[in-house]
């Protein structure tokens, strides 16, 4: 068992599973302190990839890279396993990389595509009808330079989750935040202060 783990020719699809690990252990603590992965991710990348129509879709696009990892690391095994089968020999990987990312995109754009189809809409990044609207931090702190998740429910009560970011100082998590104006691919928002009652009823 140990020389399979640590097989030469079946190294890069064990660093494929090992990124997979890591991305989803960092996205999942990243929730609870503010700083998730995607949202780096998505602000190093450029923009022509960030809105190109094949990424246009209803879910977090943090999801897209996972499948490719898993779609990579399962092609290459696959082949490497098929040709073992058949030579009692691994192959170097140099010659499986190119195969095994062209299934993993094949596979990766048929998956996005299914999961689009049955998603229902939940984060709004365009509609402007929402600015002035009062919205609820709904997972993680946001602070300049991170966003964080945010619910808000329009004119006809449909809610929406935008991600929010403030212009300084932090938006923590459950707080009541006003959205003031729209940027690239979130929310500014400015934090509702408790002590000025602009949502108490009057007495």
């Amino acid at each position: 068992m140990s020389e399979f783990f640590f097989n030469y020719d079946l190294l890069p699809f064990h660093l494929s599973v090992v990124a997979l690990i890591i991305l989803s252990m960092a996205e999942t603590i990243g929730i609870y302190i503010g700083i998730r992965p995607s949202t780096i991710i998505q602000k190093v990348s450029p923009n022509w990839l960030v809105y190109s129509p094949l990424l246009n879709v209803k879910f977090s696009k943090v999801l897209i890279l996972v499948f490719l990892l898993i779609n990579f690391s399962f092609a290459g095994y696959f082949l490497q396993l098929a040709f073992f089968a058949k030579q009692h020999s691994f192959v170097s990987p140099f010659y499986l990389i190119l195969p095994a990312l062209i299934i993993a995109i094949f596979f990766t754009v048929f998956m996005i595509h299914c999961l689009d189809q049955v998603i229902k809409p939940q984060i709004e990044h365009h509609n402007t009808s929402l600015l002035g609207r009062l919205a609820t931090i709904s997972s993680g702190n946001a602070r300049p330079g991170f966003s964080a998740q945010a619910r808000i429910r329009d004119e006809f009560g449909q809610i929406h989750y935008v991600q929010v970011e403030p212009e300084f100082g932090e938006l923590e998590f459950r707080s009541q935040v006003i959205l003031i104006r729209f940027k690239q691919t979130h929310y500014i928002a400015k934090k509702i202060a408790v002590s000025n009652h602009l949502f108490t009823p009057q007495q």
